[in-house]
């Protein structure tokens, strides 16, 4: 296993094959997802239960109520624009922060790849925190911001909204990161008010996001792109897509996550 640091954030992992993995593979790629990020593993070419398979070595596989999902499968799910009229829209995000605990890694599985177009962005939310502005970390540092769902309908007693630590360290490193989502999902944050709320997020947001801590993920098939949620935001660019472009994800819980260290 070969592992090339891309800057600002992720890595790619070559001589990997996910269709066969000793427990020292997974061992070393929780770490090197807290260390980067985001892990790209090129040339896989697995179907979907041998995408599920491997996501699974990492913990048990959670379902986000509203997602559509793959054919003949209860675990993955679907993320595509064929079908649709307009193309879709994306916003920086964490996936799923408004439960109490958000899943560990997500991953996503290539299954149509456009030949123009429809790259990944991963923000370094461990660098965002650490070149903030002092005055700005101060006010930030010790509060918390109260997550809630758009854009799916959770099923009857599930949960909407989850209040978590704006700056969180992770939990095999302790490196503190920034912990932030779109600002519709973003509804307060403690000790201060709506305005003022608003307008720490949106410098926090567009601090993480500043071209210099992003990395672009141009994909091709075969690829397997797995990341931290704990160290990264992601959206996806629409813009100048060719072509159909569909993937299939699949969320890994915290179950074994905070266990791990």
């Amino acid at each position: 296993m070969n592992v090339e640091p891309h800057d600002p954030i992720g890595a790619t992992v070559y001589g990997i094959d996910v269709t066969h993995l000793a427990p020292g593979d997974y061992e070393r790629l929780r770490t090197a997802l807290a260390e980067h990020g985001v892990l790209v593993l090129p040339g896989q070419h697995c179907d979907d239960a041998a995408f599920a398979f491997f996501l699974r070595g990492f913990g048990p596989l959670q379902f986000t109520s509203g997602e559509t999902t793959v054919p003949g499968r209860d675990d993955l799910n679907v993320v595509t624009n064929v079908g649709r009229e307009r193309a879709p829209r994306s916003n920086w995000h964490v996936d799923t922060a408004y439960v109490a605990s958000p899943p560990a890694y997500t991953a996503l599985l290539a299954v149509e790849v456009p030949a123009r177009g429809g790259a990944t962005l991963f923000s370094n939310q461990y660098r965002a925190w650490d070149t903030l502005d002092e005055a700005v970390r101060t006010v930030a540092a010790d509060r918390s911001l109260t997550h809630v769902v758009t854009g799916v309908e959770p099923g009857p007693g599930e949960q909407r909204t989850a209040d978590h630590p704006l700056v969180r360290p992770h939990p095999r490193n302790r490196r503190p990161a920034l912990l932030l989502d779109a600002p519709a999902r973003c509804a307060s944050v403690s000790g201060l008010g709506r305005d003022e709320a608003e307008s720490l997020v949106a410098l926090l947001l567009d601090w993480s996001t500043r071209p210099e801590n992003v990395h672009r993920h141009s994909w091709s098939p075969g690829d397997v792109v797995i990341w931290d949620n704990a160290v990264v935001l992601h959206r996806a660019d629409h813009r100048d897509v060719d072509c159909d472009r569909t993937f299939h994800s699949g969320i890994v819980s915290a179950a074994r996550y905070w266990s791990s260290i």
